[in-house]
């Protein structure tokens, strides 16, 4: 399920965060902290969307017109749905607040009033009903393939940076094309020794009867 959620600018300024149990929460106040790391790891050269890996937790993150919007989720919550809750809150804040929040005026979680629409959304997203209908979602950014994941401890602790992300989903994507186009050449031979004998037998009884009606 949706644990918490976390919205800040390029230059790190905290916007807005949920409220959340993490008093008694341990693990999920780490993986608040790892957040904060990773998003001074966070560049423009960066991955878009992407999904870290730490421990029993998933970080999601979305970037949207200089806005990071982050999000922590159990680890077997679909990424398909984080993603889906993710673009949900940041077309809202955007369309609420977007240019506010740009502004050299905003202040550290000046904008803690849109938590009422976090938490709403939170519940919906947590919704078993929810989950069962994934087909009824806004899916065009939620190709999972699409996702690069990485693991917090590269990250953070190894110094991987998130930069090389980038070069991995072009090199993915790449893959992916290359594949494809095999598959489509496949596909096309396969089909063509399937009809090839269907084929030349109807031209030769074309010709054949081209041939009688010649005579």
């Amino acid at each position: 399920m949706v644990e918490s959620t976390l919205i800040y600018r390029y230059d790190a300024l905290p916007l807005c965060g949920s409220i959340d149990d993490d008093d008694t929460n341990t693990q999920l106040l780490d993986q608040k902290k790892k957040c904060k790391l990773l998003i001074s790891r966070i560049t423009p050269n960066s991955e878009q969307q992407a999904t870290i890996e730490s421990g029993n937790y998933n970080i999601h993150y979305l970037i949207k017109n200089q806005i990071i919007y982050l999000t922590i989720t159990t680890k077997s919550y679909p990424r398909k749905l984080a993603f889906s809750y993710l673009v949900e809150i940041s077309n809202e804040f955007d369309n609420s607040f977007g240019s506010d929040a740009l502004s050299s005026q905003a202040r550290p979680f000046g904008f803690s009033s849109f938590d009422n629409f976090l938490q709403k959304t939170k519940k919906i997203y947590s919704d078993q009903r929810a989950q069962s209908n994934l087909d009824k979602l806004n899916t065009d950014l939620q190709d999972v393939k699409k996702v690069m994941t990485k693991n917090i401890e590269d990250l953070l602790y190894r110094g991987d940076s998130l930069d090389k992300m980038s070069n991995l989903s072009y090199n993915l994507k790449q893959d992916s094309l290359k594949y494809k186009r095999r598959a489509q050449r496949i596909n096309f031979e396969a089909m063509i020794r399937q009809y090839a004998p269907i084929i030349g037998c109807g031209l030769i009884f074309v010709a054949m009867i081209y041939y009688l009606f010649k005579r």
